[in-house]
């Protein structure tokens, strides 16, 4: 990926952030990480790539977040329930932009959501996955690039 292609997934989860009450967010300076160990945390939302790009994109973000983003949306439920429509809803928006940048070949599949670490692997170990990290209301997320 070229910078004008990392900037999609920076601009897109700044405006989606942007238009939540009290939206001030900070990303860090992306950076590459070896597959090892994928960046996890309590909720993550995962968007299937295919067509001409292979791999995936997916958000990742601690309960107090997602409670938080809740609460600045209005909604009081924030049951595991809105947990997982929530954080597989910001991964598809941010998949979906990318989309509109990559063009119509750059195929999305619908989320896959998850609590905790996972059974598997999400990567394939030989590669590199971009980390895009997120800070809002004290709490650390992040979007996670793995493109061939």
């Amino acid at each position: 990926m070229v910078e004008k292609d990392i900037q999609i997934f920076i601009d897109s989860v700044t405006h989606y952030f942007n238009q939540l009450k009290n939206g001030d967010i900070t990303i860090d300076t992306p950076y590459l990480n070896v597959n090892h160990s994928p960046i996890i945390s309590d909720y993550t939302g995962v968007i299937g790539i295919s067509g001409n790009n292979q791999g995936l994109v997916y958000f990742t973000a601690p309960k107090l977040l997602l409670e938080q983003i809740l609460q600045s949306m209005g909604e009081t439920d924030r049951n595991d329930s809105n947990l997982f429509d929530l954080v597989g809803e910001v991964a598809n928006t941010i998949a979906g932009n990318a989309r509109n940048h990559f063009g119509p070949a750059f195929n999305i599949s619908v989320p896959f959501v998850f609590s905790g670490q996972p059974n598997a692997v999400l990567f394939p170990k030989n590669n590199h996955s971009l980390i895009i990290s997120i800070n809002w209301h004290d709490q650390q997320a992040a979007i996670v690039v793995y493109l061939q």
